[in-house]
């Protein structure tokens, strides 16, 4: 060989690492290409800012671009650019070493990556991109001229640990890598890099929104106009990708049509969004977002594993629903993260990625809060669109989102017994509250109409105080986990005392004298009823009913309890307590009988029906409903 031509090794480290990527560790071999681009768009962007700052360096910026060139028969492809180029040094140093440390971390990571989406992103984050196409190539060849230098570089490689590497005298500017392709393999996801549609639904995936154009020659046939003819053979250039990276533009040079367009393409949707939200963050962590609230809720909105956050690093795609970019509870918004660096090619520079992660979530998710405020205030009639789309998985993030609960809190409607149409927020319940007034109260249920006949619900009802209706299976929880807003306990009726005429003196000596009176029935009801019930006691919330069954302060509801059976963990409800309504006239008429014949078995009986119908007054269900059923007919059975 010539002064000019060497032959070398790879150093120890990037062959055991060119070893491992050819032989499978990455079940997707389709980021090459992506890899290849990404670094051709880098490469122009070095040119641009290069001729900027250097007046001298004589060089064409006119119309930098990105060339894909295919061979079917020769089973070659090309990717090309008219960038910044390399240097023979630079070739040596970035491609026949991995100039970076931790190289040993890398390769047990890459051992480890398991599934093709754990390796497809060991790819893009450890910056190993040009190794990668030996995964799709038996050689790979590259030609490349420095702008501003005469001389250009050759190098060549099979992957099998060494490489060629000659200086020549005549190439353009810029760089060219061309794939000797393997043969297409089906089994081992090895697709046929040769063909024009592969190419362009890869380049479509993920590149196309690279700010610089990337052009193909495409073949086009036209049927023959007479009959013994043959077809017409063109060729035409095609630019591949749209270029319209619309996050990177300012909000007022994009049009309405142009952001529904965007939107329906990154959201696979068919409706208009509800809103827009671009963000531009300066400074440490440099990124800009383009997110959308969507008008429709999609059919999966509750399968927690979805979401809509595609991520861009330098306007290459990396990975869609990312969900380490916004939290669980908006799972449904869409749109597109383009970070200026977020790589991961050391250790120490994973913990970094994770900060820099952390920090993008935290600023987006502020951001769409603030937006759906700003929607509650302004607009609110889209804010009821959302809200009735929304509201259930919103309110996910008072159980999580423990840094924004307030806001949460502020920015969520309930209904509520002031209105049957409206729904209302805590602000404004806390305004109508009555004078004296210290509690927001609440029933949690099923249905709405289920709670408005509700027993908790009558002295609240027949006194004039509101009580918000919650209804969703979440409520069950986050009512657990806040205990007030604003300064006002939030208070269920179904939970604890409720004393709603605690500031009139008069009833004091009532109620006292009430107790008296009942004393024996509910000691008696305690003994009879001590399988089903903790307690026994005369009610304030009851002014129809005859019974109802209140929950302790700390205890468990029954459908919370339910929930929690529901995801596999086995809490039992616990006995709860039995609230009697003084004035109905079947608790005077027991408290009558007991005092008479107290050994009457048929009391027991009643006694057991009371509890069942206070049970099933709530939506409940008896412990033993056969025996229910039985017992109901056996006394319906004597009265007519």
């Amino acid at each position: 060989m010539n002064a000019h031509v060497e032959q070398l090794e790879f150093q120890a480290e990037a062959r055991q690492l060119l070893d491992l990527m050819v032989h499978s560790i990455y079940s997707n071999k389709d980021s090459f290409l992506r890899e290849l681009i990404s670094n051709a768009s880098d490469a122009l962007d070095k040119l641009r800012i290069e001729a900027f700052q250097n007046k001298d360096l004589d060089v064409d910026t006119s119309d930098l671009h990105i060339e894909i060139e295919l061979d079917e028969d020769a089973r070659t492809l090309t990717v090309r650019d008219n960038g910044i180029g390399m240097t023979r040094d630079e070739v040596v140093g970035l491609i026949g070493t991995l100039a970076k440390s931790g190289t040993a971390e890398l390769r047990q990571q890459l051992r480890e990556a398991k599934n093709a989406a754990a390796s497809q992103e060991l790819i893009g984050q450890f910056g190993i991109g040009f190794y990668s196409t030996f995964m799709a190539a038996d050689k790979v060849e590259l030609l490349t001229r420095k702008a501003g230098e005469s001389e250009a570089t050759r190098w060549e490689s099979s992957g099998e640990g060494t490489y060629t590497i000659e200086s020549i005298d005549d190439a353009p500017q810029g760089t060219a890598v061309t794939l000797h392709l393997k043969p297409e393999d089906a089994e081992d996801d090895l697709h046929d890099y040769s063909s024009e549609s592969k190419i362009k639904n890869l380049v479509k995936k993920y590149s196309d929104f690279i700010a610089w154009p990337i052009r193909m020659d495409i073949e086009r046939r036209t049927p023959p106009t007479e009959e013994d003819g043959e077809d017409v053979v063109t060729t035409e250039t095609e630019t591949l990708n749209s270029m319209k990276a619309l996050w990177a533009k300012p909000k007022d040079e994009v049009s309405d049509e142009e952001y529904k367009e965007f939107y329906k393409h990154v959201a696979h949707a068919w409706d208009d969004p509800l809103e827009v939200i671009p963000m531009k963050a300066e400074g440490t962590f440099e990124y800009q977002a383009l997110l959308f609230i969507p008008t429709h809720a999609p059919v999966d909105l509750f399968n927690r594993d979805t979401n809509g956050i595609q991520l861009y690093v330098k306007r290459v795609f990396i990975m869609g629903d990312c969900d380490q970019l916004m939290p669980e509870y908006l799972r449904f918004i869409k749109g597109v993260v383009d970070a200026q660096d977020m790589s991961l090619n050391v250790s120490r520079e994973i913990l970094q990625q994770d900060r820099q992660v952390k920090a993008i979530r935290r600023r987006l998710t502020k951001k769409v809060l603030s937006t759906i405020k700003d929607l509650q205030s302004a607009r609110p009639e889209d804010y009821r669109t959302f809200w009735t789309q929304f509201g259930r998985v919103l309110k996910e993030g008072l159980l999580s989102d423990f840094d924004n609960q307030d806001t949460l809190l502020r920015i969520s409607s309930f209904a509520s017994t002031h209105s049957e149409e409206e729904p209302t927020t805590l602000a404004e319940y806390v305004e109508r509250m009555k004078d004296g007034q210290t509690q927001i109260y609440y029933a949690t249920g099923e249905t709405r109409q289920q709670l408005l006949k509700s027993p908790h619900l009558e002295a609240f009802k027949a006194k004039g105080y509101e009580v918000l209706l919650l209804t969703d299976p979440v409520d069950e929880v986050w009512v657990g986990t806040i205990t007030e807003f604003d300064g006002k306990p939030l208070q269920s009726v179904a939970r604890g005392e409720v004393d709603l005429d605690s500031g009139e003196d008069t009833n004091t000596a009532e109620r006292e004298e009430q107790e008296k009176d009942f004393a024996d029935l509910l000691t008696w009801l305690q003994q009879t009823l001590a399988d089903h019930v903790m307690e026994v006691r005369l009610s304030t919330r009851l002014t129809e009913s005859p019974a109802c069954l209140i929950t302790d302060t700390f205890g468990i509801t029954p459908a919370l309890a339910r929930i929690y059976q529901a995801s596999g963990q086995e809490i039992p409800a616990g006995k709860r307590i039995l609230e009697l309504n003084p004035n109905h006239s079947l608790v005077t008429g027991l408290r009558e009988a007991v005092k008479d014949r107290s050994d009457d078995h048929s009391l027991i009986e009643t006694a057991e029906l009371l509890y069942g119908t206070a049970l099933l007054a709530e939506g409940g269900m008896p412990e033993d409903p056969a025996k229910f059923a039985a017992l109901l007919a056996d006394r319906l059975t004597r009265t007519v």
